[in-house]
């Protein structure tokens, strides 16, 4: 187990870790060269304009603070920065709390239904009852997928016919998870209507169904993004957030292909923490996000 995450670490950040790497090997000392180098790599690599004038102008106060000369100690500092981006403090973490509602968010395609699995199976593992419900009622065969993820692991899911009222399946979810005092309900919701004012009215009426019907309920509202999806991931990031209460964000598919770098633009640009990351296609597969592991695998530490 150690062996996997240990790869998968070495994996966070794809190519940005060798380039970045490759840089300060060329050069010995630091020089104007170097540093628009370093800014041209993380301009290149998912990370957002903003963020990356954030970053560099903190590395030059690192390298002025500590008289730092040599490019190699360039690494610990690069390392640091990033990590106090990305680091929420307990924001990071999903509430303990319980009964908890996690509202699910996020576009068609993004790896919304098998995060929901995955969190599912996680939780159950750690001792807690799991109900899924299929409020994903627009897109064809959205329930069954969930309720077939839901049996492999003993979960089990509210659903209703295709079309049907997305907050009428969360409140009859609701109704049996009281009463069989399930700890964790997890909604999954449309990916994808017509317009931004439709899917905010959407979730706007979900959240009063949960305040009317579940007002014990602790909430959580994760937002997916799928990390090859590059800047596109951060313009989802962005509507989402104009519709949305976001407390959370879970990124997907940050296997070898991915750069990585959009984790630290959502965080330092949207201020959203990031709970989970999905790192393969396993079913055990998901990982409870830790800023300074995160932030080594720039440099595969």
């Amino acid at each position: 187990m150690m062996e996997r995450i240990s790869e998968r670490k070495k994996s966070f950040f794809g190519k940005l870790a060798e380039r970045l790497n490759d840089a300060l090997y060329m050069h010995v000392e630091i020089d104007e060269d170097m540093m628009d180098e370093i800014e041209e790599i993380l301009i290149t690599s998912d990370i957002g304009m903003d963020t990356t004038m954030n970053i560099m102008e903190e590395l030059r106060t690192y390298i002025k603070d500590n008289a730092i000369v040599l490019s190699k100690n360039v690494r610990k500092g690069l390392k640091q920065i990033i990590a106090r981006l990305i680091d929420k403090g307990e924001r990071n973490k999903l509430s303990d709390k319980t009964p908890l509602v996690i509202m699910m968010i996020g576009i068609n395609g993004g790896g919304k239904t098998t995060t929901i699995a995955k969190l599912g199976n996680k939780l159950k593992r750690e001792g807690k009852t799991v109900m899924f419900a299929a409020a994903d009622t627009f897109r064809a065969a959205a329930a069954e997928q969930l309720d077939i993820w839901g049996k492999r692991i003993g979960v089990n899911t509210v659903m209703h016919q295709e079309g049907a009222d997305p907050s009428a399946v969360l409140f009859d979810a609701i109704q049996s998870a009281k009463a069989k005092h399930i700890d964790v309900l997890i909604c999954d919701t449309a990916g994808r209507l017509q317009t931004k004012k439709n899917l905010m009215t959407e979730l706007e009426k979900m959240n009063r169904v949960i305040s009317r019907e579940y007002p014990e309920a602790d909430r959580e509202t994760l937002l997916i993004l799928d990390a090859t999806n590059g800047k596109n991931a951060i313009s989802q990031a962005k509507e989402f957030n104009e519709v949305a209460e976001i407390s959370g964000v879970v990124i997907t598919k940050l296997d070898g292909t991915a750069k990585g770098g959009i984790a630290i633009t959502i965080a330092d640009e949207f201020d959203m923490p990031i709970k989970f990351i999905g790192t393969g296609e396993g079913i055990e597969d998901i990982q409870e996000f830790d800023a300074e592991e995160f932030a080594g695998g720039i440099f595969n530490e």
